[in-house]
């Protein structure tokens, strides 16, 4: 009698213990509000922790997928950040966006189940891998996951719609401008600071990213820092004159 009142408190450690290791890291990421659906239950998050791969690191250049990489995964950034680009009808290089922590990377291979563009590593970086196929099986179950895909997949057009206009009707020194401003909020909707935060991207992809030569881009730099807009230090940029900057945009 006395070794199955031993044997009760035993089951009750080993169940917390298995509690405790299937407690989903999704819940410890800082991250978290920013990639996963509000009003998850635990038990949702521990099922959707199960089905998450997390990388090794990415070394700066390394590839995470390109357009002849069967689509499998969706992607979401840990650490670091990456750029997606395609390849122009002139054979050039065309980057198309970078993708700093928390923000999903491949939803636009949704549709034809198909990479539209190859994803680099701009500095060591890592991933949360998520496998389509378990994440749509999950998504039936977890509606409020298929909603936040969707929220991702509006926001992502947003971004697009946002991105031609950016390219269409602003002049050069606009252009950069409404570029560090979107930086900055991005950087500050993930808990960093929004007045100072490291450039990954070279000048060079800066310029294809906004459709400018990189001898404009250096040169607007230098301009920005003489009007006391902002001041670098490596690959360090701090915005000092928020409020010059937005009325610089308008």
């Amino acid at each position: 009698m006395s070794s199955s009142n031993n044997i009760t408190p035993l089951f009750q450690d080993l169940a917390k213990l298995e509690n405790e290791q299937h407690r989903a890291v999704c819940q410890d990421c800082s991250l978290s509000r920013l990639c996963l659906p509000l009003g998850l239950h635990n038990d949702d998050l521990v099922q959707l922790d199960k089905i998450i791969k997390r990388s090794n690191s990415y070394k700066r250049g390394h590839s995470l997928f390109s357009i002849d990489t069967p689509f499998k995964s969706l992607f979401v950034v840990r650490s670091g950040s990456f750029k997606t680009t395609i390849s122009a009808s002139n054979g050039r290089e065309q980057v198309t966006g970078f993708y700093f922590p928390g923000e999903f990377i491949g939803l636009d291979a949704i549709h034809e189940q198909v990479y539209k563009s190859n994803a680099r590593a701009l500095e060591s970086s890592s991933v949360c891998e998520l496998p389509y196929e378990n994440l749509q099986e999950l998504g039936q179950e977890m509606p409020q996951l298929q909603l936040q895909l969707l929220s991702r997949l509006s926001k992502e057009l947003s971004g697009d719609k946002g991105l031609m206009l950016l390219l269409g009707k602003k002049s050069a020194e606009e252009k950069l401008a409404t570029y560090l401003l979107s930086l900055s909020k991005r950087f500050n909707e993930r808990g960093y600071s929004a007045t100072e935060f490291q450039l990954s991207m070279s000048r060079t992809d800066i310029g294809n990213h906004l459709g400018l030569a990189v001898e404009t881009v250096s040169r607007l730099f230098s301009r920005f820092q003489e009007q006391g807009l902002i001041a670098i230090a490596g690959k360090t940029i701090s915005l000092q004159a928020m409020d010059k900057m937005d009325a610089l945009c308008k």
